[in-house]
């Protein structure tokens, strides 16, 4: 589908428009006088509060939680069974990199014990390369080697690698960004790599909790049929509100990890672990089993890197994950500008990797979650937008006591879900509104990601450069 990139654009949003019509439709046909048990109720003797006590009917209520179970069960359900299928595959055409195909070829090997080299890829990383080299040195388990990939850099990136006494490999004539300097680094790196000599690209405004290559090497050690491991990331301390916003948001998606045991959506590009044999295959099926140009690791068309190579080690067979205690702590961006930039990235690049990946068993999870967010773009904006023309339409505020019981609900389950970023996270979740015009703000990000890939825009690989955000 990468020859016709806009058909990915044009279903998904497509099936959402659709989905909230059939929304729009089913609530046209509540009758106009929704008010049926009107009373009023004097606060402290002056003030007079209107209040409407009906509720749903109980038919409704069972509808929609048993709509809602049915639909997380059969998610569930099927992702249970392309995993197990891809463990269990045993054609090598197919699934080169499945379980049962990998123990199969390493048994009564020994590959020596695990070693690490570390890729930075950085580009005018001169204000936090530092602290991402010291978190390196500062690991329970150190690294083997640190090379920083430095392309097409005009500040002191290079000088400060060198200072750092880390090695430095220096692109050439790269046009392709971050992909085309890791594809460079892993050119040089891979043939002298052995099974258990494994490679981190890490970018170079992260910093790794102190244990994350000790447990990410022992996990390797245990299981050999695990291809990749990936970060849970956390945002960096600071900054105001939009920061706020930012550490929340990640928070739940560290949660929800950990909830789902490790079993990762995208190996985060921040900092993830590749063992050699799962490159060597990505680069060996581009063209085939794969897209992109033969011979790459990293597709150098792709605009997120990070949810290619994952899409890509899927489609094989790969085993890949993030356990819990392999934690870093990445950057924020400190604008909504900067903000912007990157999540249309994101959403656009999402988009794009689906459309030429097109429909199998691996990426069938990926394209519901593309239409659930379309869907709840919609549905918010249609709600925010009711909010407010009820709110122009009424002389009297009136409230509605079942609505605020599950409003509450919704508090009490945002509140609980950042609970570990602390009382600032806490306290902005339970207020609600300022997360759902954040909410709202990614729900627009998302709209026009879609729509310039249904419109052929042409897309760039763009980074905000956070760190002049902050000192302009």
């Amino acid at each position: 589908m990468r020859k016709h990139p806009r058909a990915a654009g044009l279903l998904i949003l497509g099936t959402a428009i659709v989905a909230a019509a059939v929304l729009a439709t089913a609530a046209a046909r509540v009758p106009a006088d929704v008010l049926v048990d009107v009373g009023s109720w004097d606060l402290i003797g002056h003030f007079q509060v209107v209040y409407d006590a009906s509720v749903p009917s109980t038919a409704i209520l069972l509808g929609a939680i048993g709509l809602a179970a049915l639909a997380a069960w059969t998610v569930a359900s099927l992702e249970r069974w392309v995993t197990n299928r891809s463990r269990r595959s045993d054609v090598q055409t197919r699934a080169p990199l499945a379980p049962k195909l990998v123990m199969a070829a390493t048994r009564g090997e020994f590959a020596g014990p695990i070693t690490i080299t570390v890729l930075i890829p950085a580009h005018n990383e001169e204000a936090c390369l530092g602290a991402t080299i010291a978190s390196l040195r500062n690991q329970t388990r150190p690294p083997e080697r640190i090379i920083v990939v430095a392309d097409n850099c005009t500040d002191h990136t290079v000088d400060i690698a060198h200072a750092a006494g880390v090695e430095v490999l220096e692109t050439v004539a790269n046009r392709d960004k971050k992909a085309g300097g890791l594809n460079q680094a892993l050119g040089q790196v891979l043939p002298s790599c052995g099974e258990n000599d494994l490679v981190m690209v890490m970018d170079a405004d992260t910093t790794l909790g102190s244990g994350f290559l000790e447990h990410a090497a022992a996990r390797m050690t245990a299981d050999r049929a695990l291809m990749a491991i990936g970060g849970l990331f956390y945002g960096e301390p600071g900054g105001g509100l939009l920061e706020q916003f930012q550490r929340n948001e990640y928070t739940r998606y560290a949660r929800d990890l950990r909830r789902r045991r490790g079993l990762v959506l995208v190996l985060t590009g921040t900092a993830s672990i590749f063992r050699p044999r799962a490159l060597r295959a990505v680069a060996a099926e581009r063209g085939r089993l794969l897209p992109g140009v033969p011979g790459q690791y990293f597709d150098t068309l792709a605009l997120t890197e990070d949810n290619e190579i994952t899409l890509a080690l899927k489609s094989l067979g790969g085993l890949v994950l993030s356990p819990a205690a392999c934690t870093v702590v990445t950057e924020v961006m400190p604008t909504w500008r900067a903000l912007w930039v990157q999540r249309l990235r994101w959403q656009r690049g999402a988009v794009e990797n689906l459309g030429a990946y097109g429909l199998r068993a691996q990426t069938w999870r990926y394209w519901l979650q593309q239409l659930g967010i379309g869907y709840g773009a919609l549905a918010l904006t249609g709600y925010l937008g009711l909010m407010v023309v009820t709110a122009l339409a009424l002389d009297t505020m009136i409230w509605f006591p079942f609505w605020l019981g599950v409003g509450a609900v919704f508090a009490v389950e945002r509140t609980l879900t950042v609970w570990r970023g602390g009382w600032k996270a806490r306290l902005l979740a339970v207020t609600i509104l300022p997360e759902l015009a954040y909410s709202f703000f990614l729900a627009v990000v998302w709209v026009k990601g879609v729509l310039d890939m249904t419109n052929a825009t042409t897309a760039t690989w763009h980074h905000p450069d956070a760190v002049s955000a902050r000192t302009t």
